[in-house]
């Protein structure tokens, strides 16, 4: 792990950013204070409705049969479900032992769970027997202790236990005492690189994470639909911690389907509230939406992703609230708006520096922060040196400017960068021209091998239900009009039904610029 000035420590103590609650000390109270909350799992093929309480019961018993299997304090717990109540149970159970839990996106594959397992190696791995892609695949946990499997299948398993089998008769009466200052989770980002990162976070810096997050959350807001994987850990604290700690109904999705979002605003009351870009397009753009729907989707929290300014307009036309906001699994909350700033800053830039968060620019213009939701480091202790220097500043790998009013407006990543004959193309700027085309819903630019050049800039679109594709001739004419230099022309044009992504929504640019680079080369 990186080593924290000592300054920074004294710090965010004196100032109770860092205190010295674990995340069971969280779970305990909130839980305590709302035991009646409703809890329910919308799906097709695993629905579930309860309370708090019933799901603390069956994390409580959870835990003690965790407990007596030798998990305890520093012990790490994996698991691999989608957004049902037994994701809940185990990571409420981890926090009650005191354990390290590692949420494993449902919809990653072999290559990727069997690099997780083999980084973190934990005492306990909890995953669905089938879900979608998902299969329950016995052979990548030889080295794993205790497994559980959750599914409708009552026969006898070739490998693991039940998640049934799990659960003591007796909970967990008491948390078991753990270091505040320890890790509490390990979050893999969700692959914009080849190989996974495990970003390794404490109980403080996830503790202050979910209070600060509760805490700039419109007070009216309604009750929220989460699709977003708990398997990524920023979904994971929206549906698991954020609504115990202010007692708000949990409302989860195990998977993104819009026109289902739709169907739960009009029946339930539910909202979306935001997320990465495509779930709001997503639902401006599903045929079932109606100018009724915007009563339930008040305010647009954005983020996870880069935010065009065509999006934010297109929403604040409709008399939705946006709001934006910058972070990473590394540093999840660096700056955002309040959705009371200003109109142009909420739109146009990604907020300013959140409580307790500093940021400043290198000289080539890269992010750099610190704060105390910063993480620990990662599970590679090469990776942290090189992200991390001696003065605590988090090297994000953004480039970005600020304002007069040191709001920060994020304009690309490093590896965003087209270099078109040696000169360099920036990847955002020409993704916003391209939503500017009528029938565009969303758009992505990367480089592509170019002979001549070395690289060119590749548009990859995916266009809105109905609308005519349009030609490289078309997207000439418009960036023609749009006054953009000839060199920050798209040269090639892919259309696409849509994305491969994130688990958090981000496209994967690696796998376009990949598929892109094969075609050129024949294969």
């Amino acid at each position: 792990m990186r080593k924290i000035p000592a300054d920074l420590v004294e710090r965010y103590e004196a100032e109770g950013f860092w205190t010295s609650d674990t995340l069971a000390d969280l779970l305990t109270r909130g839980l305590d204070a709302a035991p009646g909350t409703a809890f329910r799992v919308h799906s097709s093929v695993r629905p579930w409705e309860g309370t708090f309480r019933d799901v603390e019961r069956t994390a409580r018993r959870l835990a003690a049969g965790l407990r007596d299997r030798g998990v305890g304090p520093g012990s790490v717990v994996a698991l691999q479900l989608p957004n049902w109540m037994e994701a809940a149970a185990v990571f409420w159970a981890s926090a009650f032992l005191g354990a390290v839990v590692v949420p494993v996106v449902h919809f990653y594959g072999r290559k990727e769970v069997g690099y997780i397992l083999d980084a973190v190696r934990p005492q306990v791995f909890v995953t669905a027997e089938r879900f979608g892609h998902l299969e329950f695949q016995p052979d990548l946990c030889g080295h794993v202790p205790v497994v559980g499997v959750v599914g409708p299948g009552t026969g006898q398993l070739p490998y693991g236990e039940r998640f049934e089998d799990l659960l003591a008769e007796e909970p967990l009466a008491a948390a078991l005492p753990a270091d505040p200052a320890a890790p509490a989770l390990i979050a893999f980002t969700s692959g914009t690189t080849r190989d996974p990162k495990g970003v390794v976070h404490s109980h403080r810096t996830l503790a202050f994470e979910t209070r600060q997050l509760a805490g700039r959350y419109p007070p009216d807001r309604g009750k929220q639909l989460t699709s977003a994987p708990v398997g990524h850990f920023i979904g994971m604290v929206n549906a698991f911690l954020i609504p115990v700690l202010d007692g708000s109904p949990v409302n989860l999705a195990d998977t993104w389907d819009p026109g289902l979002a739709l169907e739960l605003m009009a029946r339930d009351g539910l909202t979306v509230g935001g997320g990465a870009v495509y779930y709001m397009t997503s639902l401006l753009d599903h045929p079932d939406f109606t100018p009724g729907h915007l009563a339930h989707m008040k305010y647009a929290g954005l983020g996870g992703a880069a935010v065009p300014n065509a999006v934010t307009r297109r929403l604040a036309d409709l008399g939705v609230t946006v709001f934006r906001a910058y972070g990473s699994t590394e540093h999840p909350s660096i700056t955002a708006s309040l959705y009371t700033a200003p109109e142009d800053k909420r739109l146009y830039t990604d907020g300013d520096a959140l409580s307790g968060v500093e940021v400043r620019l290198a000289e080539d213009g890269e992010i750099l922060s610190r704060g105390p939701d910063l993480c620990l480091g990662y599970t590679d202790p090469d990776l942290t040196a090189r992200a991390f220097d001696g003065d605590g500043w988090y090297h994000t790998g953004d480039i970005g400017v600020l304002d007069a009013d040191g709001y920060l407006t994020v304009t690309d990543r490093k590896s965003d960068v087209i270099i078109r004959g040696g000169e360099n193309i920036g990847a955002l700027e020409v993704e916003e021209t391209l939503l500017d085309l009528p029938g565009v819903a969303e758009a992505a630019v990367v480089a592509a091998p170019d002979a001549r050049l070395g690289e060119h800039a590749a548009a990859v679109v995916r266009l809105r239900a109905g609308s005519a594709e349009p030609t490289l001739d078309d997207l000439r004419a418009h960036f023609r009009a749009a006054g953009l230099a000839r060199q920050k022309w798209p040269e090639e044009l892919h259309v696409v039904d849509d994305f491969p992504r994130t688990a958090s929504g981000k496209v994967q640019k690696f796998v376009l610029r990949r598929d892109i680079a094969a075609r050129h080369s024949g294969e």
